[in-house]
């Protein structure tokens, strides 16, 4: 059993997936672009932003959207569909990157 307890209005329950809540204390994360403070707010957006910084993208997987950069041995991996870019993958692409990205509460 994995997920968060909510107590709202006297009464106490188990919230699989906080993230398709609608409430005050649940924040989204954005990642955030540090040079221009762009949110990232589409996959296009982040890949003229990884383009721009050396990062290839792999076409091989048609599941998932591939970028590696020839000077080391990175590979970012994200889905396809943008709903599904949760935080773990903000954070891989600022361990990545750490001098150009950041994840921020919105």
């Amino acid at each position: 059993m994995s997920g968060v307890w909510v107590f709202k209005n006297g009464v106490v329950r188990l919230v699989e997936n906080p993230a398709n809540e609608q409430s005050s204390t649940v924040r989204r994360k954005v990642l955030l672009h540090t040079p221009t403070n762009e949110v990232i707010n589409s996959y296009a957006s982040l890949e003229r932003k990884l383009t721009s910084l050396g990062w290839e993208r792999y076409y091989e997987d048609p599941d998932l959207l591939q970028f590696h950069k020839r000077s080391s041995i990175d590979l970012i991996s994200l889905p396809r569909d943008f709903s599904q870019f949760k935080s773990m993958h903000m954070y891989d692409i600022v361990v990545k990157n750490r001098d150009s990205f950041r994840v921020i509460d919105m």
